[in-house]
């Protein structure tokens, strides 16, 4: 062997974006001047035939997750799996289902079959006052293993009212051992 170093594969970026999207339900999208929403979603890909694969369908409004308007076209950060962390950043196309159109339905049935928790007809409210989006992944990864931006990436969250900070409510008989 010679002491040079090995130069690193390239990534296959469509099966990285298959994998990392099909493996977690949670994804940041990013807003043009509206920062990152981490959102759950529903990954669709070519063979399942009730979609617009490979797409991401995301719901919000009403009794869901809290999304700003989404433009055309938005960010997504899609993470790792074994470390949560950033594993792939991309650019998506973001269109939005009108809720008298067989997409939407098609839709509405994939996202009610992973929605962890529903209580009620999530269809029927989802109509009446949510949003679904496709968002399409697209062009070259901004972020992928290997060509990461300098930055990190953290946001300091500062404590709401419902925080406990500092003092420690009591509780009867005490607080258990760690």
């Amino acid at each position: 062997m010679s002491g040079s170093p090995e130069t690193p594969s390239p990534v296959n970026v469509t099966r990285l974006l298959a994998e990392a999207a099909s493996k977690s339900g949670v994804m940041w999208i990013e807003v043009p001047d509206k920062g990152a929403h981490a959102v759950w979603f529903v990954w669709h890909d070519d063979e399942d035939p009730r979609g617009a694969g490979p797409a991401a369908y995301v719901v919000s409004g009403i009794g869901e997750q809290r999304l700003p308007h989404l433009p055309d076209e938005v960010g997504v950060i899609f993470r790792s799996k074994d470390s949560g962390a950033r594993l792939l950043t991309l650019r998506a196309g973001a269109r939005e289902l009108d809720p008298a159109t067989p997409e939407w339905e098609q839709a509405a049935e994939v996202l009610r079959a992973e929605r962890l928790n529903a209580t009620g007809d999530v269809v029927a409210r989802w109509r009446e006052g949510c949003v679904i989006h496709v968002l399409t992944p697209h062009g070259r990864p901004d972020e992928s293993p290997g060509s990461y931006a300098a930055e990190h990436g953290r946001v300091t969250v500062t404590p709401a009212r419902g925080t406990t900070a500092t003092w420690r409510p009591w509780h009867w008989r005490g607080r258990g051992r760690r």
